[in-house]
């Protein structure tokens, strides 16, 4: 890198820090968001406004992407843009928040809360993104991505999130966060796709609990198909009681591209697969499907199962 260029970026850097705008979420609410007095409750349309360096604090609550039962919905962070929940709505600081007291739900059950079939498709979708896109201190339950739509789209994958890279990178950082009882065909808490680019998420003390796919990753799909990558980081996260066809926890999607995740102190406990790899699954299909797993705990699962070559089904 010539000294221009990074000179350059070091200016654009401390450009957008200097501009940074810190907005403040609170259910109920309906000011701008620009202090807990003045919060708005409109956590969507919050950070449909936040640009690169700045940071959103979310109170207590439970909110829905959508409240006129719009399934293609979601909540959208930006790069570069913080989230950060677990707040009571009086800190100054978010060193003071704690997210385990203070729940923050992003719920997909925007409908007949007694019925998931019109539930949001994905509840949180994170496009090209950087290590300074943040999401901190969340539960993200309920999304369910049972639309037609096709292969990979967020309408049938990632009913949790969906990290979405074509031709671009997405490697944010994931951290704090509970996926629970979210549902799609493939992935069902979390899709990394990477196809064509390269979504490399890192998760950090992330809790993913009864998720289900109809087909393959019951709590996540790693697709680094067409030449993409999909190599997310899992470090001290939790996989239990997820449900999949191959891959009970993950499946790993090579096909021509690479799907090496790095799984570093995690437990993956009562995970089971309806027919192969009740922890994870790898496909490789002429690419590369190679978890790297370190330091992990495996508990009451039937098998754990590697195959690296099978016809492709997708």
């Amino acid at each position: 890198m010539s000294k221009n260029i990074l000179l350059t970026a070091i200016i654009a850097t401390l450009t957008f820090t200097l501009n940074a705008t810190t907005f403040f979420v609170s259910p109920g609410m309906t000011g701008k968001g620009l202090s807990w007095e003045d919060a708005s409750g409109d956590l969507a349309a919050v950070l449909f406004a936040a640009n690169y360096g700045d940071e959103v604090w979310v109170a207590a609550g439970t909110y829905y992407a959508s409240y006129d039962n719009d399934r293609t919905r979601a909540f959208i962070v930006s790069k570069g843009v913080k989230v950060l929940g677990g707040f009571t709505g009086t800190e100054t600081s978010a060193d003071q928040r704690n997210p385990q007291n203070n729940k923050v739900i992003l719920s997909g059950n925007i409908g007949d809360r007694e019925s998931d079939l019109d539930n949001s498709n994905t509840v949180v979708i994170i496009g090209a993104a950087d290590e300074n896109t943040v999401l901190d201190g969340f539960s993200i339950a309920d999304g369910t991505a049972n639309s037609a739509g096709a292969t990979a789209a967020p309408s049938r994958s990632g009913g949790g999130l969906y990290i979405m890279a074509k031709n671009s990178a997405s490697t944010p950082v994931i951290r704090n966060c509970t996926f629970y009882n979210n549902y799609s065909r493939d992935g069902g808490a979390v899709y990394n796709n990477g196809k064509g680019g390269n979504a490399s998420p890192t998760f950090e003390n992330c809790q993913f609990y009864s998720n289900r796919s109809d087909l393959d990753g019951g709590a996540v799909f790693n697709d680094g198909r067409h030449e993409g990558n999909s190599s997310p980081i899992f470090k001290n996260c939790e996989f239990k009681g997820n449900e999949g066809n191959y891959g009970g926890a993950i499946c790993n999607y090579g096909g021509r591209g690479k799907a090496n995740p790095t799984i570093e102190g995690c437990t993956f406990a009562n995970n089971d697969s309806y027919v192969n790899g009740d922890t994870c699954y790898n496909m490789d299909v002429e690419g590369e499907a190679a978890p790297m797993m370190i330091n992990c705990n495996i508990l009451d699962s039937k098998e754990m199962k590697d195959r690296n070559t099978m016809s492709a089904r997708k």
